[in-house]
């Protein structure tokens, strides 16, 4: 793995939340570090909801980690377009958050309990 970006397990217990509602919860959450990024929290797919999310057609790629997929989060008081993204094939050197998913924090919580 290159200096630029470290993979650990994220400390306790870990939820995600949309609209008030808990799609989330995992104690086997990854912490992604990259640059001077902050953290973010990988959560692995089993952990998830995933009737919460849809894929859509939006994807980003990033030249450390690979094509990110996009999800749209629902909950039953909103939608939260491209909320939550995946690498579904990433690069060799971050192949840990295969299968995981990550959230934009701004659109949901995303908290340690």
């Amino acid at each position: 793995m290159s200096d630029h970006i470290t993979i650990r397990k994220a400390a306790g217990k870990w939820v995600v939340r949309a609209g008030g509602a808990v799609i989330g919860e995992s104690d086997q959450a990854l912490e992604l570090a990259e640059g001077s990024y902050a953290p973010v929290i990988y959560f692995p797919r089993g952990d998830i909801g995933m009737a919460f999310l849809e894929k859509t057609a939006k994807t980003t790629t990033c030249p450390h980690k690979g094509e990110a997929t996009h999800y749209t989060v629902t909950s039953t008081a909103e939608e939260l377009t491209n909320a939550a993204w995946s690498y579904e094939t990433p690069k060799d050197n971050v192949a840990q958050i295969k299968d995981h998913i990550a959230f934009y924090t701004d659109r949901v919580t995303v908290e340690q309990l």
